[in-house]
């Protein structure tokens, strides 16, 4: 007989009416940094970031913390992210990273999260938590690569830097967990204008324009 999973005591699967006005909707906007790409078997979390957006503002509640990868950092991570061992030296393992980030979603009442190409960060999460017996009911998110995909179909890249130049939003330090979420966080602001603009004012706008072939699949 299989053993139910455990679930982490944390509110972070908020329902919310579809006509809310996005400018009601407290947001969480977060990344992640691994040791690689291969994250459902050899590679692990070694960073979480998120900032929190209300109002559709940027807000200067932020989370940051290393997470301990009970492994090496390759030799290309370290010079992509900086992340040295040192840096994950005494770190939390990724359950307590983890529930610290959701502990911080909670506190600030999030109704949705927001990353850019979201689906990679999602199944990070789910696989360190499945790694420790623990349930993950994915919590409603919004994908930047998405948005941009409906407002603009032709642009095909998914580099976080290149899109926050077009829209002319501000940029933090790269391939940092808590600087990329930052930039996504000005970044979806500025795409969400760029939606009012259009008529879509409303959670549900936002997720119909998601839901449509324009971007990332979801994982």
């Amino acid at each position: 007989m299989f053993k139910k999973k455990k679930t982490l005591p944390y509110q972070i699967n908020q329902e919310i009416p579809l006509d809310t006005p996005l400018s009601e909707i407290t947001f969480t906007v977060f990344d992640t940094e691994t040791t690689g790409f291969a994250v459902g078997t050899k590679d692990r979390l070694i960073e979480i970031g998120a900032v929190q957006v209300e109002g559709l503002k940027v807000t200067n509640h932020t989370f940051q913390t290393y997470v301990h990868p009970n492994r090496d950092i390759p030799q290309e991570i370290v010079a992509l992210t900086g992340i040295h061992e040192k840096n994950v030296q005494g770190a939390p393992n990724a359950l307590n990273a983890v529930e610290s980030l959701f502990q911080f979603v909670e506190t600030h009442h999030s109704a949705c999260w927001v990353g850019h190409y979201a689906a990679f960060d999602m199944v990070v999460l789910k696989k360190e938590l499945q790694r420790e017996k623990y349930a993950f009911k994915q919590p409603q998110y919004i994908d930047t690569l998405d948005l941009i995909g409906c407002l603009n179909p032709s642009w095909d890249m998914r580099d976080l830097n290149h899109y926050a130049r077009q829209f002319g939003s501000k940029m933090f330090e790269r391939h940092s967990a808590l600087g990329d979420a930052l930039t996504t966080a000005h970044l979806f602001v500025e795409l969400v204008c760029h939606l009012h603009q259009r008529g879509k004012t409303r959670l549900g706008d936002v997720l119909d324009a998601t839901r449509n072939d324009y971007g990332t699949t979801k994982i």
